[in-house]
Formats: structure tokens, sequence, C-alpha cells
């Protein structure tokens, strides 16, 4: 199967292959021209949904708002959940590609950002089709029923329950398996990686009102500056992880967002910050939620301020860890090591990074892996090594991953874990 296998991946690149009029590479391409902000992708939406019909699968549109469900039955067999997120980031391109993204997009009432795949998830929509294209191909490879998912808002950590709520496990047949991968900007293109069971982070936001007594910045003494405040606990919440976490138990605690007062010489009443909260463990990471909290107060207080003025701290739920199933982790990296050879399945650490992936395997009480898919180009990665170039991290304007060996990589290494998972016997 191995020679065919890598024969009809060339041809789906090429768009030679049956059920393939279009290449793989000008699809992600596409794709990344046109991003679309999370419970907004409508367009990436209505390509997957036209992909796998053409492919032979039924189709289900809107599903947890804007998600995808494609489900092609070959058999008896088990069921083999695989997803794809489809959502892009507020960030703008820098990467200087003919084919970046000059998109705009808002959330909600927001105001207008630019918009790209920063993360990669048009990489993974273009596995997606190419895996769903190679299945529908070659029915004789395997036995059993596929759920395909589109799935929205990853980025926005609700897409899943979405989805969930919108009768997934009850509409579509319950998986046996779950799968998924992610684009990863620390290995090159054509290289993966199968995390053995922790994967991705808790991570929790959490919203936070600093309060004061504004004025003429001509006159502070009359004031409490919130600015001034908000400066003193961004820094105070530092020795958090400096000082209070055990080391060999990793915690990040991250300000993405500050934002207060309209003019050079007025000093506001208040300032908003925006955190992330980051750990593997729901104890520790409400540990790190209640710190947070006493941190700004206790600032709060030193600054003088009466508890009309604290701090309001809010946050979502604390959420659970991305955590392979360690069985099934190690069935699939044993594969992929047979088929690439073990120098390109390299070992990885836990990312501090975040998914909701998790939820999918949680609902349906089943075995769930996500591996990281390298896209890094090799020049690119090379260049590296030798201290001559830096490689963007994902959620940055210049990510960009090479399309053609990691999108050939994804769609084998995701069809060979599918059919390992449904064995034509």
């Amino acid at each position: 199967m191995g020679r065919v296998f890598g024969a009809v991946v060339a041809a789906l690149l090429a768009g030679t292959a049956q059920a393939a009029p279009v290449d793989l590479v000008e699809l992600y391409k596409d794709l990344h021209i046109h991003p679309e902000l999370s419970f907004q992708e409508v367009r990436s939406a209505g390509i997957l949904a036209a992909e796998a019909r053409a492919a032979g699968f039924e189709v289900t549109e809107k599903v947890g708002r804007t998600g995808v469900v494609a489900v092609l039955k070959n058999g008896k067999g088990p069921t083999v959940l695989i997803r794809a997120d489809m959502d892009g980031l507020p960030v703008k391109e820098t990467t200087g590609l003919a084919y970046a993204s000059t998109a705009m997009g808002r959330y909600g009432d927001g105001p207008m950002t630019p918009v790209m795949h920063a993360c990669g998830h048009d990489i993974h929509m273009a596995v997606w089709v190419g895996t769903a294209r190679w299945l529908a191909a070659n029915r004789k490879a395997w036995r059993g029923t596929v759920v395909m998912i589109g799935q929205p808002a990853e980025e926005g950590f609700g897409g899943a329950r979405a989805m969930l709520n919108d009768g997934l496990l009850t509409r579509f047949p319950k998986p046996d398996f779950a799968l998924t991968l992610h684009d990863n900007s620390t290995l090159p293109a054509g290289q993966v990686s199968v995390p053995q069971d922790r994967a991705l982070s808790i991570s929790t936001s959490m919203d936070m009102v600093v309060k004061g007594i504004g004025g003429h910045g001509a006159y502070p003494a009359t004031t409490k500056d919130p600015v001034a405040l908000a400066a003193r606990i961004v820094t105070s919440l530092q020795t958090l992880i400096s000082r209070e976490n055990d080391p060999f138990h990793p915690a990040v605690i991250t300000v993405g967002s500050i934002h207060g007062g309209t003019k050079h010489n007025i000093i506001p009443d208040e300032v908003t910050l925006q955190l992330t909260i980051r750990s593997y463990d729901a104890a520790q990471q409400q540990r790190l939620l209640d710190s947070i909290a006493r941190v700004a107060r206790g600032e709060a207080i030193a600054a003088g301020l009466p508890d009309t003025l604290m701090p309001v701290v809010t946050h979502g739920p604390v959420g659970t860890p991305t955590l392979n199933d360690p069985a099934l982790a190690a069935r699939v990296r044993a594969l992929f090591r047979a088929r690439l050879g073990a120098a390109r399945v390299p070992d990885l650490d836990p990312s501090m990074a975040s998914e909701d992936f998790q939820q999918f395997g949680l609902a349906a009480g089943v075995p769930s892996v996500i591996y990281w898919l390298g896209g890094v180009p090799q020049a690119q990665w090379d260049a590296a090594l030798k201290g001559e170039a830096r490689i963007p991290s994902l959620h940055n304007g210049g990510w960009a991953p090479d399309p053609a060996p990691t999108i050939a990589t994804g769609v084998e290494t995701m069809t060979a874990a599918a059919v390992m998972l449904m064995p034509a016997k």
C-alpha cells in the first residue's frame, strides 16, 4: 500500500487524482487569502462542505452555527472522527507572500482589524480536504465510518462546545476514536510529532478593570492614577511564576492587552487588562487565578485606593488540558515512524498553547490524539540552525508554513492513522 499511497498523495497535490479537481496547494492559498474570524467561517465552511459532497460524503452544514459535519459510511467497522478547525485570527499579515491576506474583520461590535491564518488553520483545512478525497477514493483500504468535522471558533474556545450542544454526538455517528493535527513552527515541513500524553495546556481568559480617580496630568497628586497602578500589577504578576510556582509544573501568565486613557494630559478613571493563564493542572490553574486577584487587590491597597475602587477581576471557566490517550498515541507514533522513519517523527516537549479539541473525546468518552505537523520551510529551518534567521511562532504575522510538503505529510499521516483504526481486515 505504501507506493500506491505515496502516488495518490502526489496526485492529490498535482490535482490529478480521482475526486481531486482542485490542487490542494492552490486551495490552501485561496483559504489563506480569505481568512474568517470565529463563528464567521461561512466561506470556509462552504468550501469544505462542497469538497466533501463532491467526494461522496453526506454533509450537514451550520452545525454549531458555522460548523460542517461530513459522514462517509463504508461497511461495518469503527467510527473515526477527524477534525479541522477553520477560523483565522485578528493579526496583520507581514509575510510578504503573493497570497498574503489583506482581509479585515471584527468581533461583534468591536473595531475592524486585519485578519490572517496566523495559526495555520488553512493548512488544517487543506489536509482535511485531501484526507476526505483519499478516503473516498480508496474505500477498499478501510472499513467503518468516518465523521469529518469542520470546526468553527477554535481560537475563541467555543466552537467544539457549540457543535456538541447542537447534537454532534446524537445527530451523527458517535466516534470510537478522535483524531486531529496542528501545524507547528518548531518542526521543519515533512516532520510530525505525537505527544505521548500532555499535548496542550489549560487556558483561561481573564479580564481586569483597574480603577482609579482621574484628573489633569499636570496635577497627579490630586488623582489615583490607574495607569501607574496597572503597570505595577503587570510587573508584580510575574512573581507568581518566578517566586510562587513550582518550576517542575509549567505555568504562564501573559497580559496580552492593556488599554486606558484618551489624551496625553488626562489621567483616566480606569484601565482594562486582558490576560491568558495557562497550566496543566486544574488546582494549579485555580491557584493562579486566585493569586492574580490577590496581587491586583494588594497593589490597589498599596496605591491608597478605597474598597469601592478595588480592581474588578472576571475570568472564564478553568477548563481542562489537552491530553492524548497514551495507548492510542503510542500506536499512532509507531505507525508514523514505520512509514516516515524515526528521524521524521521526533519527540517534542508539551506545549503551553491550548485547544478545545479535547472536548470531543471527553464528551464521547473515547480515546483521542492530536499530533504536530511541521511546517517550517527547509531553507528557513537550516538558516535558523545557523543563527542566520528567526522562525516566527504561531500567532505571529510572519508565520508562513511551506504548503506543499506540509499538506502532503498531513494527508499521508492522517489517512494512515485513519486506516490503522478502520482496517479493511
